[in-house]
């Protein structure tokens, strides 16, 4: 490929010294000491939560406004200095990886609630907002947002590697609960991609083009966000199964009897004993579903007594309730400690979390298979996910220093994405792409990807808006 065919991921390389002394020189008047090439912080801003191996940027800037954003995005844009937004750093695929240097942009200045609509039931927030400030914020209006994908992430964050969680089976991913959103574009124009309406026909869909996006079309500088009502009853509980075959056909005939699950989260049995050794709890150390049932008091009573036949049909046991808030904030807290937990099986070594996601109808099989190949690869791999939309992940941990455990786990991983892609799955369900699985793309989207490559080179010509990831 020429290089005035070639595409701004191939075109993308570090910065000359020269172009971030001008770019340093244009942005210090506006933004003072909020831009800076200090060493400890630029080495904050190379990394995520991922496996994947570090790379700081060249220089951070805290922009407090879209305004702010804008000038950043248009001084990088004139002298090719490439653009990394920053959130909060909960990543899981190496997104704030600056693997070109370049300009990291964080966003965490910019966390104000401009506006909560109670009527209209949405919010307009600043990006580095995070879920739990949003949520203690709408404590009095009786209103919450539903996106909980375990960190407590960024609002623009979230939106950028269109994220969901232990929630989604209920109220859908962070793509179903952003109304719109303004956007700085790669050669700094600001562009609002929708309004506040709950539905549109006018055009190209904008926002969820940006939904998912990573950083590589525009920066996220606010989002009008739905909320949801607090369910008038909450009730939660644990069942245990013998085996995971049994545990995921109880939640797919939770699905097809329209059980309006809230949650529904498997753990399987190692990722079992691990939250009891991390945690101190004392759950039975088997294949286990976390439940959640929200509505009335009458509908959620029914929900419960009904998930609660269908699982003792397929082996389910152990049977722990919890009602009271204190009793449920216990129960859930164990989900979130589960990759902590699995971290700790094995203290030391270095972790990668999987991320597939498949048809429901093909779950259970899936699963089986890969548990039988963790056991073949001899891995230590904890299982946990989102089973009622399809998702779970693997927690493997790894020798760095070990290159037969390397291979090990490179060969075990494509195994397990190829499992995914040919039962009609993804390689990722909520993590993103970032720099970890580009090699998938083409198999997963075919021509789709072409088409996703040709937006990258319409929008940002110049390949200046987080090179090198997603395409």
């Amino acid at each position: 490929m020429s290089s005035a065919a070639a595409h701004p991921a191939e075109r993308s390389s570090r910065p000359t010294a020269g172009a971030l002394r001008a770019l340093i020189a244009e942005l210090e008047p506006i933004l003072g000491d909020r831009i800076t090439t200090g060493a400890g912080i630029r080495e904050q801003h190379g990394h995520d939560e991922s496996w994947h191996h570090p790379a700081a940027p060249d220089a951070v800037c805290f922009p407090h406004s879209t305004d702010e954003v804008s000038t950043v995005v248009r001084a990088c844009a004139t002298h090719r200095v490439p653009v990394i937004p920053y959130g909060v750093g909960t990543s899981i695929e190496g997104q704030v990886i600056a693997e070109h240097g370049g300009l990291s942009v964080d966003l965490s200045a910019m966390n104000a609630i401009l506006e909560v609509r109670p009527e209209d039931m949405d919010a307009t927030v600043q990006p580095g907002v995070t879920r739990t400030q949003l949520n203690t914020h709408l404590r009095a209006t009786g209103l919450f947002f539903s996106v909980d994908p375990g960190a407590d992430a960024s609002m623009g964050g979230m939106a950028s590697t269109r994220a969901s969680g232990t929630n989604t089976v209920r109220y859908g991913t962070i793509r179903d609960n952003v109304l719109s959103m303004t956007v700085v574009m790669p050669d700094g124009r600001i562009v609002k991609t929708g309004t506040r309406a709950r539905k549109s026909a006018a055009g190209y869909d904008l926002t969820h083009l940006m939904i998912g996006a990573e950083g590589t079309l525009g920066i996220i500088t606010e989002l009008n966000v739905k909320l949801h009502g607090l369910p008038e009853a909450i009730s939660s509980a644990t069942v245990a199964f013998e085996d995971v075959a049994g545990a995921v056909n109880a939640v797919i005939a939770s699905i097809q009897y329209g059980i309006p699950m809230a949650r529904i989260e498997l753990m399987d049995a190692l990722a079992m004993r691990a939250v009891n050794r991390f945690s101190g709890f004392d759950y039975a150390e088997k294949p286990t579903l976390f439940l959640e049932f929200h509505g009335t008091h009458a509908s959620v009573k029914e929900q419960a007594e009904t998930m609660l036949e269908l699982c003792q049909e397929l082996g389910g046991s152990d049977f722990a309730w919890a009602t009271r808030e204190e009793e449920r904030q216990a129960l859930w807290q164990a989900r979130h400690d589960a990759a902590y937990a699995a971290k700790a099986l094995r203290p030391g070594m270095e972790f990668l979390a999987t991320d597939i996601c498949v048809p429901i109808s093909q779950l259970a099989e899936c699963i089986e298979a890969t548990q039988a190949d963790v056991a073949e690869s001899s891995l230590i791999a904890p299982l946990l996910g989102h089973v009622g939309d399809g998702n779970f992940h693997l927690v493997v941990a790894v020798d760095r220093n070990s290159k037969q455990e390397l291979e090990t786990l490179a060969a075990f991983n494509r195994r397990l994405i190829e499992r995914a892609l040919a039962a009609g799955g993804t390689c990722t369900g909520e993590h993103g792409i970032g720099t970890g699985k580009r090699v998938y793309m083409k198999a997963e989207h075919g021509e789709g990807w072409a088409v996703m490559r040709a937006i990258k080179q319409a929008l940002d010509p110049l390949g200046i808006m987080n090179p090198g990831k997603l395409v």
